[in-house]
C-alpha cells in the first residue's frame, strides 16, 4: 500500500541528472547566504546611519533571496519538481 501523498519515484535514468542540478543548486544557495550576510550588515550600518529608516531596495532584495532560497530548498529535499531560477522564472 502506498501514500496518496507521496510523490511518485524519480526514473532512475534522472536521479544523477537530478543529482547534478541539487549540487550546483547547493553551491548557488551557499553564495546566497554569503550576499545575504554582506547585505544583512549593509543594512544594519545603513539603518544606524540613518536614524532607523531600512533601505527599501535591499529590503526587497532580501525578500525575493528568501522566495527563491524557498524554492531551492524545495528542490533540494524534492518537495518540488521545479527547479529555482536560472532554471525557471
Amino acid at each position: 500500500m502506498s501514500d496518496p501523498d507521496m510523490t511518485p519515484p524519480v526514473p532512475q535514468k534522472d536521479i544523477w541528472l537530478r543529482g547534478l542540478y541539487m549540487l550546483l543548486i547547493a553551491v548557488l544557495v551557499w553564495l546566497a547566504q554569503m550576499v545575504l550576510q554582506f547585505l544583512t550588515l549593509v543594512q544594519f550600518v545603513l539603518m544606524v546611519v540613518d536614524k532607523g529608516r531600512p533601505n527599501a531596495q535591499i529590503a526587497a532584495f532580501g525578500k525575493r533571496l528568501g522566495l527563491w532560497l524557498a524554492k531551492a530548498a524545495a528542490f533540494q529535499t524534492a518537495g518540488a519538481k521545479e527547479k529555482p531560477w536560472p532554471w525557471t522564472e
